[in-house]
């Protein structure tokens, strides 16, 4: 079978959230000072969304469009966001950690690490001005079991 790997994630938010005066620069601060995401206002079925890209070449986004029926998730229904350490985990926590000292919009859910035979999963859950949580996490696989398969990037 092929390989699969995801490329976007589309979300809506209610009408009004993405106009003037609404949320779209918060978003726009908020996620490409923590994350590193770079905004883009986009055309998109016939009103202006915003596109939050990780980098031009491997083509991973997040959309964000308004909707009569925008997207509820009153769970912890969650994008997972891998990243290679434990150390560039804390790093993101701490820039949250200090929006939600100037924001208490910024919601932070944090966790002990998960301890299984194979690896250790480090990560905490934030939410902010979106209808997902975001699971930033590492894995770190134990010597004696590496991966099957893994992703590099060059």
């Amino acid at each position: 079978m092929p390989a699969l790997r995801f490329n976007h994630m589309e979300l809506t938010l209610p009408q009004g959230s993405l106009d003037e005066g609404g949320i779209r620069e918060d978003i726009k601060r908020f996620y490409g000072d923590v994350f590193g995401f770079e905004a883009l206002d986009v055309p998109v079925v016939g009103q202006n969304g915003l596109l939050l890209r990780t980098d031009v070449e491997t083509s991973q986004f997040l959309l964000m469009t308004q909707s009569d029926t925008p997207l509820e998730s009153p769970g912890y229904d969650h994008l997972g966001f891998l990243y290679d350490t434990r150390e560039e985990v804390d790093e993101i926590r701490e820039r949250c950690e200090k929006w939600k000292e100037r924001d208490p919009r910024v919601a932070l859910k944090l966790y002990d690490d998960l301890d299984t035979p194979e690896s250790t999963i480090h990560a905490f859950y934030v939410k902010y001005l979106l209808p997902i949580w975001f699971d930033v996490q590492c894995t770190e696989y134990k010597p004696d079991a590496p991966p099957r398969r893994s992703w590099t990037f060059g």
